[in-house]
């Protein structure tokens, strides 16, 4: 387990971001913990990815503002629904960012074979990242953030199109990176997968965060009415 997080809390505060005239995000406020998993759901064009953008800082916010807790030492990482991998080998796509992180070569390969065994790919350390499948290459994305040790690793629908198999293969993961201390900050449409997976929930709703809680209480009876519909299955205007 690691020592406590330096970076953490995570703080959003009054954040708006629009494009092209259009707003997204609306005074939304959020303190994001040390501790298990935080959950991000709500239906389509709700801006659960683009919150994830702004948080990584891959996005700039229109107003508000968004403040690391010890921010000259925050290590956050974001793992994506459709991955990009190198045209190299398992192993040498963990090793890139760790090269660029300025790790010794030694030190890199040792940490990647790790990152590539704790995330049960360690037999296709050899194989072109590309040829991997789809449940591989997201194993292999996740293995990619989590050898640089991250403190929070924000999840952008990582389980999308894959099947159950796959699925359960990259939650065993996510699972074991959270045990380790990491604070995943993860984007789903799959309620089930919520419900397994959460320790807390972030429910978004036309730009809003309408109700942030603890999963058990949340799926128990959110607050919100657009939340409790959402749970029912109904379509959200």
């Amino acid at each position: 387990m690691r020592a406590p997080m330096a970076a953490l809390p995570l703080r959003a505060e009054g954040l708006c971001f629009g494009a092209g005239g259009v707003g997204i995000l609306h005074d939304l406020s959020l303190a994001i913990e040390a501790g298990p998993p935080l959950l991000i759901i709500g239906p389509n064009g709700a801006g659960k990815s683009v919150l994830l953008r702004l948080l990584h800082g891959l996005l700039c916010p229109t107003a508000g503002r968004i403040a690391w807790e010890g921010a000259g030492m925050r290590r956050d990482a974001m793992v994506f629904q459709r991955p990009v991998m190198l045209r190299r080998s398992a192993l040498a796509n963990v090793e890139y960012p760790l090269a660029l992180a300025g790790l010794p070569r030694a030190a890199r390969r040792a940490r990647a074979a790790a990152a590539l065994a704790e995330a049960g790919l360690a037999a296709l350390a050899g194989r072109p990242a590309r040829r991997l499948s789809g449940g591989e290459q997201q194993r292999l994305a996740l293995a990619r953030a989590a050898a640089l040790r991250p403190e929070v690793l924000f999840l952008d629908e990582p389980c999308a199109s894959l099947d159950p198999a796959a699925t359960r293969a990259v939650e065993v993961a996510i699972t074991g990176l959270a045990a380790r201390g990491c604070k995943i900050v993860m984007t789903t449409h799959d309620l089930a997968q919520a419900r397994r997976l959460a320790g807390e929930v972030g429910f978004l709703h036309r730009g809003r965060l309408l109700e942030h809680a603890p999963a058990e209480a949340f799926f128990a009876g959110p607050r919100a009415p657009e939340a409790a519909a959402f749970l029912r299955g109904e379509l959200l205007a």
